[in-house]
């Protein structure tokens, strides 16, 4: 913040604890027996109209009876929950099942509705997926269960598609190749899963283009950890067992320029996508 004059700083200090009693439903005398003072010493603070401030430990006093940061009485900060409590709001761990798109990640899709969601996939994107692709990769996971979770999450998915929102998805170009040629995650997937999946790219990108848009990046260049960026207020890392979810506004920015450096470091633009994804329907 901009340095202030010490009489200025004083009588924001005195408007800040004034709000803060006020938000806290406090007055003189209860304020005065939480931090163990006189009425009259709360009254002086609250009435002296010179630019003399209390000594640290009064206000640090005043600060936690209040539920507020000293930070912010001293007009040194425009947040007024305490450190603990925007670490606590600004970062957030949430498990993440193995198991489609799960009611989190549908939740926050519901947040974004409207905003640009930037995706950077584990595997391939599920929103885009077919059904026996879906079928393939969690069946030996959710066992009978599975196609009840399939049928569930194609509404999720038909959702995510028709909101309002732009999709904009960056994959390593291998991770498309290892798919085409059964390798690697993808040992055992039939020919026929591969090809619908392929096919599947193609229509729904000449569907949706522009509002979606997929980028193929070279790992060996560039490299991303699977993050989705849910429009400009929520970031979140995928870790396997968790997601790391973000919402203080620097850190979802790093988020975003992360993504866009991707984007324009990316093999395959978002134009020449179907080309490549026809190439390797040829090598399928």
């Amino acid at each position: 913040m901009d340095s202030i004059d010490k009489r200025d700083r004083a009588a924001l200090f005195r408007q800040r604890l004034a709000s803060a009693m006020h938000d806290r439903a406090s007055n003189q005398s209860a304020l005065a027996r939480q931090i163990g003072v006189d009425r009259s010493t709360v009254s002086q603070l609250l009435r002296d109209d010179g630019a003399r401030l209390p000594n640290a430990q009064l206000v640090a006093e005043c600060a936690r009876a209040l539920g507020v940061s000293a930070d912010w009485l001293l007009g040194l900060s425009e947040r007024p929950e305490s450190t603990a409590d925007i670490l606590a709001a600004s970062l957030s761990v949430t498990k993440a099942p193995r198991a489609l798109i799960d009611e989190q990640i549908f939740d926050w899709h519901r947040e974004a509705s409207g905003y640009k969601i930037r995706h950077v996939p584990a595997s391939l994107p599920d929103m885009l997926k077919t059904h026996d692709m879906l079928a393939w990769e969690y069946t030996p996971h959710l066992g009978r269960s599975a196609e009840q979770a399939i049928g569930a999450t194609r509404d999720r998915l038909n959702w995510m598609r028709a909101n309002r929102s732009d999709y904009e998805i960056a994959m390593p170009l291998h991770e498309m190749r290892a798919f085409a040629h059964a390798e690697g995650y993808y040992e055992g997937l039939p020919a026929g899963i591969r090809r619908e999946q392929l096919e599947r790219f193609l229509a729904l990108n000449d569907q949706l283009f522009p509002s979606l848009r997929l980028f193929l990046y070279d790992a060996r260049r560039v490299w991303s950890a699977p993050i989705t960026v849910f429009g400009p207020q929520l970031a979140v890392l995928y870790l396997g067992h968790d997601y790391l979810a973000f919402r203080d506004s620097p850190k979802v920015q790093g988020f975003v320029r992360h993504f866009d450096w991707l984007v324009r470091e990316s093999e395959v633009s978002d134009r020449d996508f179907p080309g490549v994804i026809k190439r390797l329907l040829d090598e399928v």
